[in-house]
């Protein structure tokens, strides 16, 4: 991926992913836009939080990174790429859910089973 194409998508999009997933969740969970230091890298999402005392479903805070894959990172440069993001964006709450139970992520307690989860080579499919 170019430079100038990770860097729009660093300054276009992934702000609007992280906003879209801390309005999910009313801020209780913490979302950052976290840059690669490598050029013409995309930056990653990361979603962390103290987990509740009691009861939580696992023994980890949570500590989740989002990456998305270099080639639909440029498709959204691309014919339809807004729209395929607008979409992306609207399908986030499902895929939110979908990723918990193979990942053993728990969004409601803020805990997980790993001290660090990676979701990456994510596309933007919906």
């Amino acid at each position: 991926m170019s430079q100038d194409i990770a860097a729009r998508f660093n300054a276009e999009f992934a702000p609007r992913i992280a906003q879209t997933i801390a309005d999910l969740f009313k801020r209780h969970i913490h979302v950052e836009v976290v840059p690669d230091e490598r050029p013409g890298r995309a930056a990653r999402v990361r979603l962390c939080g103290e987990p509740f005392d009691a009861p939580r479903r696992f023994t980890q805070p949570l500590n989740v990174y989002l990456s998305w894959d270099g080639l639909e990172v440029e498709a959204l440069f691309a014919a339809g790429g807004a729209e395929k993001f607008e979409l992306y964006l609207a399908a986030l709450p499902g895929k939110m859910r979908a990723w918990q139970t193979p990942r053993q992520i728990d969004f409601g307690t803020r805990s997980q089973a790993d001290p660090a989860v990676l979701l990456g080579g994510l596309d933007f499919e919906h």
